[in-house]
């Protein structure tokens, strides 16, 4: 099904506000920022939104769905680690609000692997990761935190990759613990999948961030 402008099928959550620079949040964000305004981006993804392209996430409120990245310059921010590049790994102990508990997080710097933003590639599609507005309620309410006034939309877009495969790449392994924490501490409360934790593990052991 198509979802109009008028009738949403997702909406930005205010904690993905942060991918966009209309946002003060995207200052400090170390991951996909989009110049293209939060209204515009909904409006383009509700167009394309197609119910039964939904591929489902670690949890039965999370689904994907992948869009051709045609409408945004956002560029592939994972990098394979090599011997040549692996000195360039930084480390830190970070939250992503002032709800969650710290973890220990790595990337490589942008200015040292790719100073020219042009030295990635433009992504070929974007992930939107969604949450059920049940879910996102639910979190809210734990962590005391507000979300957009009267949103009714059945989806909400908790953050957005940019990516070269239409298809879900692993979550980091410091996510799946995250989100195994209860809900006032930033998780979503779902246990850890030991297959799906080894299958991360086995992809992030030799990627990294770019940011």
């Amino acid at each position: 099904m198509s979802a109009s402008s008028g009738d949403k099928a997702m909406v930005v959550d205010p904690f993905c506000f942060r991918q966009f620079e209309e946002s003060e949040a995207s200052a400090s964000y170390k991951g996909t920022v989009f110049s293209t305004s939060i209204a515009e981006f909904e409006e383009i993804v509700n167009a394309r939104f197609d119910e039964s392209k939904l591929a489902d996430g670690y949890a039965l409120f999370c689904k994907h769905l992948f869009v051709a990245n045609d409408f945004t310059d956002a560029r592939v921010n994972v990098l394979p680690i090599t011997k040549e590049n692996e000195g360039m790994i930084r480390t830190k102990y970070e939250a992503r609000n002032d709800k969650e508990l710290p973890v220990l997080t790595r990337w490589f710097p942008r200015e040292l692997v790719a100073p020219d933003p042009t030295d990635l590639p433009v992504a070929k599609y974007l992930d939107l990761i969604l949450y059920s507005r049940e879910q996102i309620n639910k979190e809210n309410a734990a962590m005391n935190k507000e979300g957009r006034d009267g949103e009714t939309a059945p989806w909400g877009i908790v953050s957005i990759k940019a990516q070269d495969v239409d298809r879900e790449l692993p979550m980091t392994p410091v996510t799946a613990m995250r989100n195994a924490l209860g809900k006032e501490h930033g998780g979503s409360g779902v246990p850890v999948d030991r297959e799906a934790y080894m299958e991360a593990y086995e992809y992030w052991r030799d990627h990294a961030t770019v940011s």
